[in-house]
């Protein structure tokens, strides 16, 4: 029985890890139908010239550190791990900006974006291989901050608003010639933080397993933040509150 739950947990894994790789790495033609690059931001900064983007540098002064989370470890990515607006795809040129958020990529047109992993840690040490399948199976709730210039941040916001109404009922994302489905984005209710703030359930078809990522942004001012949670389980049950609330603190 062992054997046979870490070979489910280790294919889990390697579905988990393509599901990460989709939403993090694309084809060549993700821009293809989305009106994105110098017409935007010009665009942008001459709506609201006033309103500047914070730098990166900035940015890492408001992201949620581990001193902010009691209870997780946070991670700064690596370099090879942030991809940045061009490198992900969709086949509907809507959903481009879920795909954006879901791979811890700021949507639209930001200045500057930086990027945290909150792992949830579980307590007490792993005794047995079931202990080892709950911690390999915790959340991981990836977070990004994103800051733009002009009224990019609200274009991003409204972006998303509308992905979610348009893409409720699937698309597909594209990473380096692989595609996954994503075959349902639900709403959820009941969360908010900053000037304005949305939630999802996200579920993808993994292998012909649901592969379930909660997925939560919220601007405030001219900052952007997105918080995508999953597990190597699968499944999340719940929107990863404790680390919104921390994120959204620090932007006060």
């Amino acid at each position: 029985m062992k054997s046979t739950a870490l070979r489910r947990t280790t294919a889990v894994a390697v579905t988990a890890a393509s599901l990460a790789l989709l939403l993090t790495a694309c084809s060549g033609d993700a821009n293809d139908g989305k009106p994105k690059g110098e017409n935007d931001a010009s665009a942008s900064a001459a709506a609201k010239p006033d309103v500047k983007a914070l730098s990166a540098g900035e940015l890492e002064k408001l992201i949620v550190e581990q001193a902010d989370l009691k209870g997780y470890q946070v991670q700064k990515p690596k370099a090879a791990e942030i991809l940045h607006s061009g490198d992900v795809g969709a086949d509907k040129p809507a959903c481009e900006p879920l795909a954006e958020a879901l791979s811890h990529v700021a949507p639209g047109d930001p200045g500057a974006s930086v990027q945290r992993k909150a792992i949830e840690a579980k307590k007490g040490k792993a005794t047995s291989a079931d202990d080892i399948l709950g911690a390999l199976g915790a959340p991981v709730t990836n977070v990004t901050l994103g800051s733009y210039g002009g009224q990019g941040a609200e274009k991003a916001f409204a972006s998303l608003k509308t992905a979610g109404t348009d893409c409720a009922g699937g698309f597909t994302a594209m990473a380096s010639g692989a595609k996954t489905k994503v075959s349902k984005v639900a709403p959820e209710s009941g969360l908010t933080a900053g000037d304005e703030a949305l939630a999802w359930t996200v579920t993808a078809d993994m292998n012909g397993q649901p592969f379930v990522t909660k997925l939560v942004v919220f601007r405030k001012g001219n900052t952007l933040a997105s918080f995508a949670s999953l597990s190597l389980s699968g499944t999340v049950k719940e929107l990863p509150k404790t680390v919104v609330d921390a994120q959204a603190a620090k932007l006060r």
